[in-house]
């Protein structure tokens, strides 16, 4: 059995990191810039922001709905109306029960979402079927849509207003959910040191 401290596991850690370095020195910070554009512009106008993900996806969907809610304050501007549509299991489980898994979160926002709202997306494959259907109902409603996306942007890239690629070879969960992590906290910075004027 192999140790922790293997030569086979070093190289397998310091291959990880070569990728993930490539990886980063390719996002597209323009893309990240309008990012945080059309969410400021959100938290100006009083919009809601709406997060959604499956699996490690919904966890950081989730994490980056508290950190826009609370970290977020630190810059003295206005808070940000935020809601992780994956936080609700009641209200999840119900939809995915009476009505199927691809209803899980276009059911919730048809009971919220306005015109100017954003829903922000994230999908290491792009082409989950309940995220699709999200994204059919926002656009519908007139609201923006922000894709944190990895592999090749899959069904949801072309759908999207705001596309966030992370691209990796397909199957690369890994790689592409550790880089819609620093995407989500690059995104959440940018607007913490958004200062409000003294």
């Amino acid at each position: 059995m192999k140790t922790p401290n293997s030569p086979d596991m070093r190289k397998t850690a310091e291959g990880y990191l070569e990728q993930f370095s490539a990886l980063l020195a390719r996002l597209d910070i323009d893309a990240i810039a309008s990012v945080v554009e059309r969410l400021a512009k959100a938290r100006d106008e009083g919009a809601t922001l709406y997060i959604a993900g499956n699996g490690g996806s919904a966890a950081l969907a989730s994490h980056w709905a508290n950190d826009l809610g609370k970290a977020v304050k630190k810059s003295g501007r206005a808070p940000i109306r935020v809601q992780c549509l994956a936080d609700n299991t009641s209200w999840l489980t119900a939809l995915a029960n009476d009505e199927g898994y691809e209803r899980v979160f276009a059911g919730q926002l048809e009971n919220f979402a306005r015109r100017g709202d954003v829903l922000i997306v994230i999908s290491a494959s792009g082409n989950s079927a309940n995220l699709v259907r999200a994204v059919e109902l926002a656009l519908a409603r007139e609201m923006d849509v922000v894709g944190v996306l990895g592999f090749d942007g899959g069904a949801l890239r072309s759908m999207v207003t705001h596309p966030v690629l992370f691209e990796t070879a397909i199957g690369a969960y890994g790689l592409a959910e550790s880089g819609h992590a620093v995407v989500a906290d690059m995104v959440t910075t940018c607007l913490m040191n958004d200062r409000a004027s003294d």
